[in-house]
C-alpha cells in the first residue's frame, strides 16, 4: 500500500507540480532585459549626440588631467577662474607651438609622398607581383560586368575633396570650441557638483561615503592620466634621440607622432611600426638601414612595455588586452579616431571606478590585466 501522505511523497509531489516546474526566475530576468535595453539607450544617445558627447568627454578628461595644476595654483591664492585661463592658456599654448614647428615638416612629407611612391613600389617589388594580379582580376570583373547591350552605369557625383576638409575643419573647430567652453566652466565651477550631490543625500553617513569615493576617484583617474601623459612624453622623447641618432630627417616630427600614437594602446604603437618601416624605406638606400627606425621604435616600445610601465603605472591600472582590442575597435568604430583616442582613458576610467565601489568591484577585476 503507497502512502501519498507521506511528507517525503509530499515533497516530491510538489518539486513535480508543473507550476514550480515551469516556473523562470522572472524578477532576475526583467532586471537584466531592463539593464540591456538602458545600456543600448545609451549606445544610441552617444551615437546620435557624437558631436556634444566627444568633446564633453574631452574636456572631464583634461579637467582631471589638470585637476593637480588647480590644486597648486589653489594653494598660491589665485581665484579657481583665474587658474583654470592660465593652465588652458599654457596647455593650448603648448599645443599651437607644437602644431607651428612641426606643420613645416608635415607638410613637407605629405609634398613628397607622390614622388616618392616610385620609389617605394622599387622598394617593394616582392609585394608588387600579387599586387598587379589582383589589379588584373579586378579589371576583368569590371570587363564582364559590363556586357555589350548592358544599360551604361551611372555615375554618382560625391562630395568633392574641398568639401570634405571644409566639413572637417568646420567640425573640428567646433568641437575645439566647445570643449575649451566646457573645460573652462568645470575647472572654475571646482567641486559644485559634489557639494550639490552632497546636499541632496538624505544620511550623514551616506554623505560621508560620496565625498570619500569621490576624492578617491578623481585622485586615482587624475593621478593615471598624469602618469600616461609623461610615460608617452618619455616614449616621444625617446624616439626623438634614436631617429636623430639613426640619421632620420625631422627627428621631432617623428618623436610627436610617437607620443600621440602612445595614447592608442597595441594599435598605436603598430600603426608607428608600419609608418617608421615605411619611412625607412623612403629615406635610406639600404635595407639594412632602412629597418633601423622601426627597430629603434620598436626596442623603445620594448622597454616602456616591460619596465617603464610597470614602475610608473601600479599594477591595478593594468587592463585586459582583450577588452582593450574591443574597446579600441567599438569606440573607432562609434566616433572614429577620436572615440580610438578616448577609448582607453575611457575604460581606464571605468576599471578605477569599479574598483572603488564595492557593488562594481568585480567588472573591475574582470577589466583588469
Amino acid at each position: 500500500m503507497n502512502d501519498d501522505t507521506s511528507p517525503d511523497g509530499a515533497a516530491s509531489a510538489a518539486e513535480d507540480a508543473p507550476e514550480n516546474r515551469l516556473a523562470p526566475p522572472l524578477p532576475a530576468m526583467r532586471s537584466i532585459m531592463l539593464t540591456g535595453i538602458f545600456v543600448l539607450l545609451v549606445l544610441y544617445t552617444l551615437y546620435v549626440t557624437a558631436e556634444i558627447a566627444i568633446p564633453l568627454i574631452f574636456a572631464l578628461l583634461l579637467k582631471l588631467l589638470l585637476q593637480p595644476g588647480m590644486r597648486l595654483l589653489g594653494r598660491l591664492r589665485l581665484p579657481q577662474a583665474l587658474s583654470a585661463l592660465l593652465l588652458i592658456a599654457l596647455l593650448f599654448s603648448l599645443i599651437g607651438a607644437g602644431g607651428y614647428l612641426l606643420g613645416g615638416p608635415a607638410a613637407s612629407w605629405a609634398q613628397k609622398a607622390p614622388q616618392s611612391l616610385p620609389r617605394l613600389e622599387q622598394r617593394l617589388s616582392l609585394l608588387k607581383r600579387p599586387i598587379d594580379r589582383l589589379r588584373q582580376s579586378m579589371q576583368q570583373v569590371e570587363k564582364l560586368a559590363q556586357a555589350p547591350g548592358a544599360p551604361p552605369a551611372v555615375t554618382l557625383q560625391g562630395p568633392s575633396l574641398a568639401d570634405y576638409l571644409f566639413s572637417g575643419t568646420r567640425r573640428l573647430l567646433s568641437g575645439l570650441g566647445i570643449t575649451l567652453l566646457l573645460l573652462f566652466f568645470l575647472l572654475a565651477s571646482g567641486d559644485l557638483f559634489m557639494r550639490r550631490l552632497v546636499e541632496i543625500l538624505p544620511s550623514f553617513r551616506d554623505k560621508k561615503q560620496a565625498v570619500a569615493i569621490s576624492h578617491e576617484v578623481e585622485s586615482n583617474i587624475s593621478g593615471y592620466l598624469v602618469t600616461i601623459t609623461v610615460m608617452n612624453l618619455l616614449v616621444g622623447t625617446a624616439v626623438t634621440l634614436s631617429m636623430w641618432a639613426i640619421g632620420l630627417p625631422d627627428p621631432l616630427l617623428w618623436g610627436a607622432l610617437a607620443f600621440v600614437l602612445n595614447y592608442v594602446l597595441i594599435l598605436g604603437p603598430l600603426t608607428g611600426l608600419c609608418l617608421f618601416f615605411l619611412v625607412g624605406l623612403l629615406t635610406f638606400d639600404t635595407l639594412w638601414q632602412a629597418l633601423l627606425p622601426p627597430g629603434a621604435y620598436l626596442a623603445i616600445h620594448l622597454i616602456e612595455g616591460e619596465w617603464v610601465t610597470p614602475m610608473l603605472v601600479a599594477r591595478r591600472f593594468t587592463l585586459n588586452p582583450v577588452l582593450v582590442i574591443g574597446s579600441l575597435i567599438f569606440w573607432d568604430w562609434m566616433w572614429g579616431i577620436p572615440g580610438a583616442l578616448l577609448a582607453v582613458p575611457m575604460l581606464a576610467v571605468v576599471k578605477i571606478v569599479c574598483d572603488r565601489v564595492q557593488p562594481l568591484a568585480p567588472i573591475g577585476h574582470f577589466i583588469g590585466a
